[in-house]
């Protein structure tokens, strides 16, 4: 954190990052099926040639830039984790022989799940819809370092992996834009409340109204209605795109032939429920099975999404 930003209220930030704290905690936790913990530090992570830094752009409720930094090792550990396979060996996480491509694809979808859930988490907070788009590993940045924080765990050897998270000028300066909307409106909320009719000396009396008898309460027929439809079971579908095709290329599939979507790689994937879309989000893979992260629920009456 740079001497200037030291002195601004961080609040914000500091929601920031323990939002992505526990994304990547729960993330861990399910993929190893067992409890991983991170310490949230604010020191940064001293440089190595092995590092790898991945560019996160933020849009929504907040836009700026943000990065994920790693060192080799660290990098290595985390990518084996995520998918079961043994803890590296003091010969694979070496910082001259570097990542291989199979732990780097690793790696990034690791970090797009928990940058997935971490937007989730720091919507909520921020009051809005926050998006973050991971980009692969480069070098530095062109923006100098707002707020810099360091999450840590050790596994059951006290091996320590850690990763930095680094906030740009252009980002801290819109959280702070946010938190202090947020501080202006709750202090005219908390202002003097307009005196109810009737009660200022200076009016004339409110008429009374008579006593009306209390008829029984009546139950509420259409929750009972809707009660008896929560056990029955509903089957859904992930649509990744479509594609028209005429009669003739359809008979002329073969094995091997690919065909391709209209759907770009990173558009959301529909959930369908008797074949109309409900919600949308993005492909996880868990446990090495398919899931669906849900970012929008689709509201069939307005025709509109609803961002979650």
């Amino acid at each position: 954190m740079t001497d200037d930003a030291s002195s601004r209220p961080l609040k914000r930030l500091q929601d920031w990052f323990d939002s992505w704290r526990s994304s990547a905690q729960d993330v861990l936790t399910q993929v190893c099926r067992q409890p991983v913990t991170f310490e949230a530090v604010s020191e940064p992570l001293a440089a190595g040639d092995s590092d790898l830094r991945y560019p996160v752009k933020v849009t929504g409720t907040v836009e700026g830039e943000m990065a994920l930094r790693l060192s080799g090792a660290s990098a290595i550990r985390l990518a084996r984790k995520f998918v079961g396979a043994p803890a590296p060996s003091q010969e694979d996480v070496k910082p001259e022989k570097g990542i291989s491509e199979e732990d780097r694809e690793a790696l990034e979808e690791l970090l797009r799940q928990i940058s997935g859930l971490a937007a989730t988490t720091v919507g909520k907070g921020q009051g809005g819809s926050i998006h973050f788009t991971l980009s692969s590993a480069e070098g530095q940045a062109t923006w100098t370092s707002e707020y810099i924080g360091t999450l840590r765990t050790r596994d059951d050897k006290g091996i320590e992996t850690a990763m930095e998270l680094i906030v740009s000028p252009a980002l801290a300066t819109a959280l702070l834009a946010r938190e202090e909307a947020s501080a202006a409106s709750a202090s005219r909320a908390s202002g003097p409340l307009p005196t109810a009719p009737g009660t200022n000396p200076d009016e004339p009396p409110l008429p009374t109204r008579p006593p009306q008898p209390e008829g029984p309460s009546l139950p509420n027929a259409a929750n009972e209605c809707y009660r008896r439809l929560f056990d029955v079971g509903l089957g859904v579908k992930l649509r990744f795109g479509t594609r028209r095709m005429l009669l003739r290329d359809v008979l002329a599939l073969s094995s091997g032939l690919v065909v391709e979507l209209d759907n770009e790689l990173n558009s959301p994937v529909d959930l369908l429920l008797d074949g109309r879309v409900i919600a949308r989000g993005e492909v996880v893979v868990i446990d090495g099975k398919y899931g669906l992260r849900v970012t929008d629920i689709v509201d069939p009456l307005a025709t509109t999404v609803q961002q979650v």
